[in-house]
């Protein structure tokens, strides 16, 4: 079944404004059609995959490699538009608890399966069912329903705004339906993707090679012969890797950075997180003196953000006051500096809230911030304000948060859609608001971001303001991701990726 006439209009209203790959297949920016695929690609990954079932699938930096073997059932473009891939086409009805989806008839596995509403159902189920880590991104989808060969509606027991995000992402990621679930998808990948996985050039904890697929449907985004992940978990060995020419591309810092930079490497800048402290017991279950907005005011004057960036992170990133990214729709300019430095104003409002003789902060030690938490902690001690540093989180970490074991943290955290950010650090669902605070007010801000529809960026502004007015955190910077490439190669950055989307890579011309 086709969308009728009045859907289909709506449908091309909509896509006009995404860069509408339907028939042909799109071609994101920076890419290259028609490009010879004589060429190699050679990527510096961060870590190994755990699995190559799409169900366990994650996102950020792991979401790449997926994107060589499966193709998701919607495109994101490097700007964030949404375009079709395997979805032609998809539409919610009016209360925006059902969305129909139009699939593409001319693709198969690469097992020779063939993908269509059946297949769609079945990855859709089977993500629901397998535990992966982001088996939260279809929470919303009730069941899954198969209209007829190409049309399946997804039914949702409530709106979510970000539901098309999603499936732009590990959620939207199509396997065969013969493989999933079967041991064998575990280390070899069956999907429709652009390439498959060349498995005896393959080693488990060092390169994932693949190959481009033959008659792969959509010529525009299989742009070399040969892709390879390097896994190299160590950053130094990620730099030398870049600069001696091991690899066309990976992710670095500010310090290695600048070795990549005297070796004529080309920077990839994008902000995609945001680090400060989470003050998450915002009752005063725990401490009481995070109960008092005051105290959690004065925490927010205590720092002085330029400063603490050049020093940990040498000047790489933007000072900030809010949890939401400028790409989110959910930035206020004029939150920006909402506690500018202003340690004599800390002090006095510590007085104003009972506790001029002093507050004492727990938090856990994070691996890889030791720097900043060092520098939080002294700043923090200039206005009275103790910061006692346990021990480091271990592979318990979200269980730890979940079981509200830290009062305070220092984190770094996506800066995503409003909806996803919305249900990471702020509703009562959200794994970093573990003591479930919330009030009437906020619930009504946040229900109306849900019920939104295209509002919702504009609806989380309200969202943003009352969080930081609340000063339900104190973030201090969003750090530039800083992905390295050669000259071999051109790279599109990803809003909102520290490592760009596989499609995102051309041969340089």
């Amino acid at each position: 079944m086709k969308l009728g006439p009045k859907a289909a209009a709506a449908a091309l209203i909509v896509s006009s404004a995404m860069a509408l790959t339907a028939c042909g297949g799109g071609t994101p920016a920076g890419s290259t059609a028609g490009a010879p695929k004589t060429t190699t690609l050679t990527l510096g990954a961060v870590q190994e995959l755990r699995s190559w079932d799409p169900a366990q699938a994650h996102v950020g930096h792991y979401l790449q490699p997926y994107q060589a073997a499966y193709d998701s059932l919607l495109l994101r473009q490097p700007d964030g538009k949404l375009s079709p891939m395997l979805a032609t086409a998809w539409k919610y009805n009016d209360t925006n608890t059902k969305l129909t989806v139009d699939l593409r008839t001319d693709v198969t596995f690469s097992d020779g399966a063939k993908f269509d509403a059946d297949a769609a159902k079945a990855n859709l189920d089977h993500f629901k069912k397998a535990n992966g880590p982001q088996m939260a991104q279809l929470t919303a989808v009730a069941d899954v329903a198969v209209v007829d060969a190409d049309t399946i509606e997804l039914n949702l027991s409530a709106p979510d705004p970000s539901l098309e995000f999603y499936l732009s992402q590990a959620a939207g990621l199509m396997g065969s339906p013969k493989a999933l679930g079967t041991e064998g998808i575990k280390t070899e990948p069956v999907g429709s993707g652009p390439y498959v996985m060349d498995k005896a050039a393959t080693v488990k904890d060092s390169q994932s090679v693949f190959t481009a697929r033959k008659d792969y449907w959509n010529k525009d985004l299989q742009k070399f012969e040969k892709v390879t992940f390097k896994i190299l978990t160590d950053l130094t060995a990620r730099t030398n890797a870049l600069v001696s020419g091991q690899v066309d591309a990976t992710l670095l810092d500010p310090k290695t950075g600048k070795q990549a930079e005297g070796a004529k490497m080309t920077l990839t800048a994008n902000q995609v997180d945001w680090q400060g402290l989470l003050l998450m017991d915002r009752d005063g279950t725990k401490n009481p003196a995070l109960g008092n907005v005051k105290v959690r005011q004065a925490i927010n004057y205590a720092f002085d953000r330029k400063t603490i960036l050049d020093q940990v992170l040498l000047g790489q990133g933007t000072p900030t006051s809010q949890p939401f990214g400028k790409e989110s729709g959910a930035w206020v300019e004029e939150l920006e500096n909402k506690y500018p430095y202003d340690p004599a104003k800390a002090k006095a409002l510590l007085k104003e809230a009972g506790y001029e003789t002093g507050v004492t902060l727990e938090v856990p030690s994070v691996p890889g911030f030791e720097t900043q938490i060092a520098v939080v902690k002294q700043q923090l001690a200039d206005i009275g304000i103790t910061l006692n540093v346990g021990s480091a989180i271990t592979n318990t970490f979200t269980s730890d948060v979940a079981a509200q074991k830290f009062t305070s943290m220092y984190f770094s955290l996506f800066q995503g859609q409003p909806w996803v950010a919305i249900n990471q650090i702020v509703s009562t669902k959200a794994l970093y608001n573990a003591f479930k605070n919330t009030t009437p007010e906020l619930q009504a801000k946040i229900d109306a971001v849900q019920t939104g529809g295209s509002d919702a960026g504009k609806l989380a502004q309200e969202v943003n303001r009352y969080v930081v007015e609340q000063a339900w955190f104190a973030p201090l910077f969003r750090v530039n991701q800083m992905y390295y490439h050669n000259s071999k190669i051109t790279v599109t950055p990803q809003i909102q990726q520290a490592v760009p989307s596989i499609y995102n890579y051309a041969p340089a011309k």
